[in-house]
């Protein structure tokens, strides 16, 4: 079962989003465990202090080393071989295949930050991955750390419902999803393209590929480039 372990100084954020929807009913249905941990829990001075002003000089605080060793050391065992993230805005980008993977795997050990980060020593020596969920700053992990979840938590079986809601959507197969219609048939002089009334599944399965092309290359050309780069790889004939 994936388990996630969650080290926060605001334990009270969760499970927020998370305990509600299909990722609170496989919560409380015991298909994911989360164990969320209080930071300041591993202080050691009376004012539970865990931060300090960053070495060299400079705005704001860091998270201090000793403080989150502890706290780490605490929550996973030097042999649990959950990934450990620490949510950055400098980490790699959060991927689908990365949310694919962290699916398949045990859990996760999850470092939210605060303040204007934490000591390079910590993440260093704890081997923690650096993962970001966009090109911006937020005021710390948690949000992030929620984002991460839900994406990785609706890929676990038995949370979603029907196994196929996974496959066909945007970067499961490298390309954004196709848009999706319902009843009514007209609505505001608006109709559903005739094609996903016709019955003939091949043209419908066409009309998906072609429009997933189409709004991929309109608006993700780094995603199309790669996309396109794949495909030629694949035809390749010394492949």
């Amino acid at each position: 079962m994936f388990n996630a372990t969650v080290l926060t100084l605001y334990p009270e954020m969760f499970p927020g989003p998370l305990g509600v929807s299909l990722a609170g009913k496989g919560l409380a249905g015991g298909l994911w465990g989360l164990d969320v941990r209080n930071i300041r829990d591993a202080a050691t001075d009376r004012h539970r202090s865990v931060d300090d002003t960053p070495a060299g000089g400079g705005p704001g605080m860091v998270l201090r080393a000793d403080v989150l060793g502890r706290a780490v050391d605490a929550a996973a065992a030097p042999d649990d071989t959950r990934p450990r993230l620490l949510m950055s805005p400098r980490g790699r980008s959060l991927t689908q295949s990365r949310v694919a993977a962290l699916a398949a795997g045990p859990g996760a050990v999850i470092l939210c930050g605060r303040f204007e980060g934490v000591d390079q020593r910590l993440i260093e020596s704890r081997n923690f991955e650096e993962v970001s969920i966009g090109d911006y700053v937020l005021s710390g992990g948690e949000i992030a750390a929620m984002v991460l979840l839900d994406a990785v938590v609706r890929l676990i079986p038995g949370v979603m419902g029907k196994e196929a809601s996974g496959v066909e959507e945007s970067f499961a197969g490298g390309l954004l999803e196709y848009p999706h219609y319902t009843r009514p048939q007209a609505w505001e002089g608006r109709e559903i393209p005739a094609v996903l009334t016709s019955g003939d599944h091949a043209r419908i399965a066409a009309w998906r590929r072609a429009e997933a092309e189409r709004l991929t290359q309109a608006r993700r050309p780094d995603l199309w480039a790669a996309w396109r780069a794949a495909l030629a790889t694949k035809k390749s004939p010394d492949r």
